[in-house]
């Protein structure tokens, strides 16, 4: 599609440590489009932020991606040298990272990590960098930014450093910003006013913004479509209304079920069981283990895409796709 700005196909990360492989992302496909918000959703655990870093090619060793494509803007990012994907780090994708204090550095002013963002892809001298630093911390709302920006990450609340966070990623005004659990260990009024931030900052920037969460309230407020991840699959992805309205998966399903109703004395709903070991993934669909629809076959093989509609997709045999076959169970010919 021409409006498409990020494709990845069939990616699939892995680690190996001591001759065992963990397959941390498997065979992830999805597409951004521009001007649109992908939510990225599911339990920890799931492959979600490793698909993040292998996005922007920051897996570290022993991690690396075994296979697929990554098409931003034209070009596989797979197939790119070191130099070039620092450039698109940064003036191309920006990143929001999980832990603002992990990301910054303690020794460094605010204004400083704004700059070097700056400096680093030549878009403005280090005379100027000040006063665009200051700009940006202003951008972000954050208040007395001419005071601010000297102040070190420590100085700071945690919801100003995940301010300082988005500023960094919006100082070379890029096309696409991934957002990795910006809302994580920030009070419900913090969050909220993030989340309102990311919505002002994506219309003033006219950005696309991959937002990965675990939380589906804060994709019902923010994201237009959604891709529900499970053990390092996508199990299901379309519209958010539509998923809302009539998910087809059954870890989607349970995850629309978990999430509070507000009625006082209601006992809270969960998902049977735990996520699995990616090192030691049961046979056939993973969720097969925790699933209450789960048949012999879910134990053979797992299910290829099924499109449900227009825009929607899932993985799962109660959904066969037209003309396919189903596996026999072992032990059935």
């Amino acid at each position: 599609m021409s409006d498409t700005l990020l494709t990845v196909e069939n990616l699939t990360t892995a680690f190996e440590s001591a001759g065992q492989v963990l397959t941390a992302v498997n065979g992830v496909s999805f597409e951004i489009r521009k001007g649109e918000t992908l939510g990225l959703v599911g339990e920890s655990g799931s492959g979600k932020s490793v698909t993040a870093f292998s996005l922007i090619r920051l897996v570290q060793p022993p991690g690396r991606i075994t296979s697929g494509r990554i098409i931003f803007q034209g070009r596989d990012l797979l197939t790119l040298g070191e130099p070039d994907m620092r450039h698109v780090r940064g003036a191309g994708i920006g990143f929001v990272f999980q832990e603002p204090m992990a990301a910054l550095n303690p020794v460094m002013r605010v204004g400083a990590h704004i700059a070097e963002a700056l400096i680093v892809h030549g878009l403005a001298s280090k005379s100027d960098a000040r006063t665009r630093a200051i700009d940006l911390l202003r951008a972000v709302r954050i208040t007395d930014p001419e005071k601010r920006v000297d102040d070190y990450p420590h100085q700071l609340s945690g919801g100003m450093r995940q301010r300082v966070m988005m500023a960094i990623a919006l100082a070379c005004k890029p096309p696409l910003v991934i957002a990795d659990e910006p809302t994580t260990a920030l009070d419900v009024t913090v969050q909220a006013q993030i989340l309102e931030l990311l919505r002002d900052m994506k219309r003033e920037f006219d950005l696309s913004l991959l937002l990965i969460t675990h939380d589906l309230g804060v994709i019902a407020e923010t994201a237009d479509r959604v891709a529900v991840m499970y053990a390092g699959r996508i199990v299901e992805q379309g519209p958010v209304r539509e998923i809302f309205r009539n998910p087809q998966h059954p870890y989607t399903r349970g995850l629309l079920a978990s999430i509070p109703d507000g009625a006082a004395g209601s006992r809270l709903k969960a998902i049977d069981g735990t996520v699995p070991n990616l090192a030691a993934l049961p046979p056939g669909c993973s969720f097969a283990p925790r699933c209450g629809d789960r048949m012999d076959v879910c134990t053979t093989a797992f299910p290829d895409v099924t499109q449900t509609g227009d825009d929607h997709s899932v993985r799962c045999y109660l959904h066969p796709a037209p003309g396919s076959r189903i596996p026999a169970p072992a032990g059935v010919s």
